[in-house]
């Protein structure tokens, strides 16, 4: 909520509930000094805990979404029902995407069906399954270095990688005669904070996560709300790898 806005703001007044996501450093904190452009006005309908859950992930599959991805395309999905995957693959749904979807358990794999996911496999064996498809267009992976081989084999000729996180740790150097000789593959290291550098953006961003959230469209999943002086257990938590959704923190 915007307590006071500088000299010269426009747009934002006393009150107005707002939401970040690009900001360097302040997560933790009760109040923030932060530029005007990088706020979005978070509407009526959706709550506080909504929007303080897809401002990173939310904004991350947003991207992802947005430039690559058109109907009548596979595309592969890596994490599926964590923050980033479990957004993607309704994004993607929604835009008449043939979504194969990768998680770590049972359990994750049917909340990815329950998310519109249309073929689900376990990470050994999806580069093959993708292939008896023709090949995915699109690999959307958030994991890296244990992913990372079987993602290129998993593409059609010309298809894109996008390489958004490395949770597995970071992929070892690529030439880039590897991609030619794969079928003249595109390769990607995107960041949210590269696609969102205007308030434009950023808000355009946000206004189409709020607006999908509003009617229904788009569901997002909050895993545990920890209270701030239980950080250091939220991080546990996080480690833990047993997250279904999204970790918030309360003041």
């Amino acid at each position: 909520m915007v307590p006071a806005p500088g000299a010269g703001v426009q747009g934002l007044k006393i009150g107005q509930r707002v939401a970040f996501g690009t900001a360097a450093r302040g997560g933790y904190a009760e109040h923030l000094n932060l530029p005007a452009w990088q706020l979005a006005p978070v509407p009526d309908a959706v709550s506080n805990e909504q929007a303080a859950a897809v401002m990173l992930q939310g904004m991350t599959a947003h991207y992802l979404s947005a430039f690559a991805l058109q109907a009548g395309q596979l595309a592969v999905v890596h994490a599926a029902a964590g923050g980033v995957g479990g957004l993607l693959v309704q994004m993607a749904a929604r835009l008449g995407v043939t979504v194969r979807v990768m998680a770590g358990s049972p359990e994750k794999l049917a909340l990815a069906r329950d998310l519109s996911a249309s073929l689900t496999a376990g990470y050994e064996d999806f580069a093959a399954l993708a292939r008896e498809h023709g090949g995915a267009d699109v690999v959307d992976d958030g994991v890296g270095k244990s992913t990372f081989s079987a993602g290129l084999d998993a593409l059609r000729v010309r298809g894109l990688m996008y390489l958004y996180r490395a949770a597995s740790g970071a992929v070892p150097p690529i030439a880039p005669q590897t991609l030619n000789e794969q079928g003249g593959l595109f390769l990607t290291r995107p960041s949210r904070v590269h696609d969102t550098q205007t308030a434009e953006e950023l808000r355009g961003r946000a206004a189409d996560l709020f607006a999908w959230m509003a009617s229904g469209e788009l569901k997002v999943r909050i895993d545990r709300v920890f209270p701030l002086a239980q950080v250091a257990e939220a991080h546990r938590f996080l480690e833990g790898r047993n997250t279904l959704g999204k970790v918030l923190l309360s003041l």
